[in-house]
């Protein structure tokens, strides 16, 4: 059986690819345009695992498949080697914010680490989001500022139009010889989490944002 292997932000690019591939059989391509569009694809979602072993790209493979329903049956088994979100209990979220005591915590039990790239949730009665990420095994995390904003717009996480509000955080980069030294960043996002979670296909500005709030810069 093949392990588990593929992140949430993986699917989501593959599924963002097979949308590709049934809009341009809807056109009435010539066969060898559509077949170019299959190709492209498939070497797109394989260049996504320059790990992976001989089982799991073929696994990946896209170019065996031509139906609505094989698309379906594809995406069920890739499902299945989803790495989910690494369990995170309420104490591990305060130790990374110890000195928020009046940190207002999800409830752990309803969430599908399945379906995360990040674990984020707004606390309305602050206005503030919390964002968690798995940066090379390590959980960091970050709170902010969510203000609302009138208009939709692009976020900056996922790249999808939809409802934003800006994120700003201050970040732990220090100065030693000016103790009163502080920076902040912000970004508009997705003020629905879960629906970036649905989009995003690649954590490049993700990760590079919270490494610029954590203060690492390696």
């Amino acid at each position: 059986m093949t392990k588990q292997f593929i992140k949430n932000e993986q699917l989501n690019f593959i599924k963002k690819q097979i949308a590709i591939i049934k809009d341009s059989s809807n056109k009435n391509l010539p066969k060898t345009v559509l077949t170019a569009v299959i190709d492209l694809a498939n070497a797109k979602i394989l260049d996504l695992f320059p790990q992976a072993s001989l089982e799991q790209q073929e696994l990946l493979d896209i170019t065996k498949w031509n139906t609505k329903e094989e698309y379906e049956r594809y995406i069920e088994q890739l499902t299945a080697c989803l790495l989910p979100f690494p369990k995170i209990t309420e104490q591990q979220l305060k130790k990374l914010f110890p000195k928020q005591k009046k940190l207002r915590l999800p409830d752990l039990s309803t969430i599908d680490h399945n379906k995360l790239t990040f674990l984020s949730w707004n606390d309305l009665k602050s206005n503030k989001k919390v964002i968690i990420y798995d940066l090379e095994g390590t959980l960091i995390g970050t709170e902010g500022k969510m203000t609302p904003t009138s208009k939709k717009n692009i976020c900056s996480f996922c790249n999808c139009f939809g409802e934003v509000a800006y994120f700003s955080t201050v970040t732990k980069e220090k100065r030693p010889k000016n103790a009163d030294y502080y920076k902040a960043i912000g970004n508009l996002i997705c003020t629905d989490s879960n629906e970036c979670n649905k989009n995003i296909t690649n954590t490049e500005y993700l990760r590079e944002f919270l490494k610029t709030a954590e203060g690492r810069f390696y």
